[in-house]
């Protein structure tokens, strides 16, 4: 016999953990969804659904980075 052999249980897979306390599986789901967005494993899903260009790419970065920089533009004029 090999002493390399592991239970099933003995195997520690990395990841997200939610518990159910009281039965409640709709907190628990909660929960998981909130962890779930904030770790942006949903935005990385919504940017991986469709295959985007390099230049594509650019362009949005490009573009959003304007849209940040007027309306921060607008917030600095609004205050003076």
């Amino acid at each position: 016999m090999s002493k390399s052999r592991h239970n099933e249980t003995d195997a520690i897979i990395p990841g997200m953990r939610v518990e159910v306390r009281n039965n409640d599986v709709n907190k628990a789901l909660r929960r998981l969804k909130k962890k779930l967005a904030e770790d942006g494993i949903f935005q990385d899903l919504r940017n991986k659904e469709f295959f985007e260009s390099k230049g594509t790419k650019r362009r949005k970065a490009k573009e959003a980075a304007i849209r940040r920089y007027k309306k921060q533009r607008t917030k600095e004029n609004d205050n003076w």
